[in-house]
């Protein structure tokens, strides 16, 4: 039976280990958010240093506690009806088979400054209380989805895969066979130059280019390829916008273009010139322009210093002669498709894709 095998499978894959805490890495307050789960972290993001962001910093999502996976009995299924045959690989035979590409590419999790979303609108929502830390940028090293399929034969009448994890939740996010065979989707088996950490799915995770966090499935255990897009929690209850009047839950697939500014909330300042720094992402589009204004001031442009590209976040800085006194500074970003971060964003029942203009308190002495 196939959820019989994927028991055994999974239960032969993950060392026993009991630890207290929901993940294994060290998440002290200087370097990560605490949205109080026991699960999830957040980056802060006064402490990014680069383009990259280090691993000891990278946000932690789980939808159960981080397993420990021994590489050496892991295996990957490949299967469904949409292959001429199933497959089987192992952790040795990803790295030496197959011809190994490494990508620069930002997640951020759909549910990203939910607690935000619910102060703009005076509601508590359900799910993670992020703050503006569940995104980051790695370099992603590893095979693509295409070259694992290959070998199987891939069916004329294939339409969706689904990558499934060995986590408790068994995470599994379905999508389009087109995304699956896209040039920048891995299965990743390294990032930032190293072999994956467990908290970040060792020993192999989805890479989804520019779509929202929950697609990136970490700990993969098995891929489906299948005939017709399967009906999973992760589309159908949750990851979803459910918006007033709407029928059926719509599933989140790219996440909205926003800007993220490198300051404590609230920030304190010292007067006279001051350099701000910040970051803008647009999922699987590419930032085209920031502009930032302080209080009821005029809009200005902020320079871009980083090249701006599909799937990864383009950094932004501005010069500001800071005056003594409470301030207000608004960042605003625009995508290549002329979509700009608006002022409120539209209601929907679980809080995600938070994307408005913030006014980010700062205060000048």
């Amino acid at each position: 039976m196939p959820g019989q095998s994927r028991r055994t499978a999974g239960t032969a894959a993950i060392t026993e280990a009991r630890h207290a805490a929901g993940v294994l890495k060290p998440t002290p307050a200087d370097l990560m958010e605490d949205p109080g789960t026991g699960l999830d972290y957040g980056t802060r993001p006064d402490r990014i240093p680069g383009d990259i962001t280090p691993i000891d910093r990278f946000f932690v999502r789980n939808h159960a506690p981080t397993p420990l996976v021994d590489a050496a009995t892991w295996t990957l299924r490949v299967e469904g009806d949409g292959l001429r045959r199933p497959l089987v690989y192992t952790y040795d035979e990803l790295w030496r088979r197959f011809p190994l590409v490494s990508v620069v590419r930002t997640l951020e999790c759909a549910g990203n400054r939910r607690a935000l979303f619910g102060a703009e609108t005076g509601h508590h929502f359900e799910g993670v209380a992020w703050e503006r830390g569940a995104i980051g940028t790695a370099e992603w090293t590893g095979v693509r989805l295409r070259d694992l399929f290959a070998p199987a034969g891939i069916a004329d009448e294939a339409r969706a895969v689904t990558p499934e994890g060995l986590d408790a939740a068994h995470a599994r996010r379905p999508m389009p066979l087109r995304k699956a065979l896209a040039d920048d989707t891995l299965l990743a088996l390294a990032m930032n130059g190293e072999p994956l950490p467990a908290d970040h799915g060792h020993p192999a995770r989805v890479v989804v280019s520019g779509w929202l966090g929950a697609a990136s499935i970490k700990w993969v255990t098995r891929i489906e390829v299948a005939t017709r897009l399967p009906r999973v929690p992760w589309t159908t209850d949750d990851y979803v916008l459910i918006t007033p009047g709407s029928h059926t839950p719509a599933p989140i697939e790219g996440v909205p273009v926003a800007s993220l500014v490198e300051l404590p909330w609230p920030a304190h300042l010292a007067s006279g010139p001051q350099v701000i720094r910040g970051r803008a992402y647009a999922g699987e589009h590419r930032v085209a322009a920031v502009g930032w204004r302080i209080d009821g001031g005029p809009w200005h442009p902020a320079r871009l210093t980083s090249r701006s590209a599909p799937g990864v976040w383009a950094r932004w800085q501005l010069r500001w002669d800071a005056e003594p006194g409470d301030h207000v500074l608004r960042v605003r970003a625009t995508d290549d498709q002329g979509r700009t971060q608006p002022e409120a964003t539209p209601w929907n029942a679980l809080g995600y894709c938070h994307n408005s203009v913030l006014a980010h308190p700062i205060t000048v002495t």
